[in-house]
């Protein structure tokens, strides 16, 4: 497929989409659409509850109107019916903890030049705002995850089986998800040790810590412990190298019963990684964060699972945002 041919005012634009985004972190970070919530409120009185400046309020309120996530009255501003569903904390689809995490890697993104000349991560993570920049990335990927788990947990059929494997799975959405749509089910949560509050805080609301266990472990250094017979890998394989990748892969085989089926979910590119557009960003993301990861194509994913001895290897018909796939295969 023939790719946009661009143009000067495509290019500004790109070039200065920063601005855009910006303006939306500052909004979601100081807290203006939470403010507001079902009110209409001045710059004056949102700068007052803020503890911010009126003329650097007014500045921000006027731009995210022109934006079109508030409006604005006779000097008043409202929440848009979207801002008042995705942006006002505690809104039950509020997705700010992404945009957050979004913002905490703005400085690192200015850094692509040098990450590109040295091939290394250039994110440097400042240990004082460490617990701020982990809540933010966990319940970011909590929130995009509700959006898909409950249809992928729908779509895939796990009926019979008993005891399923959540590596790396953070906050353990899916794996709620999965022991909701199957009520034979119990799961294992395993992630590193600053995961797990998390993990059971989640697994808390939603009345399973009967069902669902938390191992905390880091699984590139650690076995694998326990016996299972399907085993949940979704977005974690784009974290590390391709090394680091079929090791993990080896150790989550070792642990399947015979007719275990293993899952894997991740942003997947074509098998010349020109595409689609968000894994192909996404790799540079990780060159960015990480001294290895990258995102990888079916071809990668299924040559990894078929040389753990994994069978029957095949693209499931899921498309997520952003590109995610599902390739699953039979131990």
């Amino acid at each position: 497929m023939e790719k946009d041919k661009w143009n000067i005012g495509q290019l500004l634009g790109v070039s200065g989409g920063y601005w855009k985004a910006c303006t939306l972190h500052a909004g979601v970070q100081l807290g203006v659409f939470t403010v507001i919530g079902d009110g209409a409120v001045g710059a004056d009185g949102i700068a007052q509850r803020l503890g911010a400046d009126v003329r650097g309020m007014n500045a921000l309120l006027n731009a995210l109107s022109a934006m079109g996530l508030l409006t604005k009255q006779q000097d008043r501003f409202m929440n848009t019916p979207e801002s008042k569903s995705l942006l006002v904390k505690d809104a039950p689809d509020y997705i700010g903890h992404i945009i957050l995490h979004h913002h905490h890697l703005v400085h690192a993104w200015a850094e692509l030049p040098v990450a590109v000349e040295k091939g290394q991560p250039v994110r440097q993570r400042s240990s004082f705002r460490q617990d701020e920049e982990r809540e933010s990335f966990l319940m970011g990927m909590f929130n995009l995850a509700m959006n898909a788990a409950p249809g992928v947990a729908e779509d895939i059929d796990l009926g019979g089986r008993r005891h399923l494997l959540d590596l790396g799975g953070g906050p353990g959405t899916y794996a709620i998800h999965f022991c909701l749509a199957n009520p034979e089910l119990r799961a294992t949560v395993y992630d590193l040790s600053s995961t797990e509050p998390f993990a059971l805080r989640t697994i808390e609301r939603f009345d399973l810590l009967d069902r669902i266990s938390f191992v905390p472990g880091n699984y590139i250094e650690q076995e694998i412990k326990g016996s299972y017979d399907v085993a949940w890998l979704s977005q974690i394989l784009h974290g590390e190298g391709s090394d680091d990748c079929e090791k993990m892969i080896r150790k989550t085989v070792s642990v399947l019963e015979s007719g275990g089926l293993i899952l894997v979910h991740d942003f997947i590119l074509n098998e010349n990684f020109d595409g689609p557009l968000f894994p192909a960003l996404f790799s540079l993301n990780m060159l960015i964060n990480t001294p290895e990861g990258q995102s990888y194509s079916q071809g990668q994913i299924s040559s990894m699972l078929a040389d753990a001895g994994v069978k029957e290897i095949r693209r499931l018909s899921f498309q997520g945002p952003n590109d995610s796939g599902i390739v699953a295969g039979v131990v």
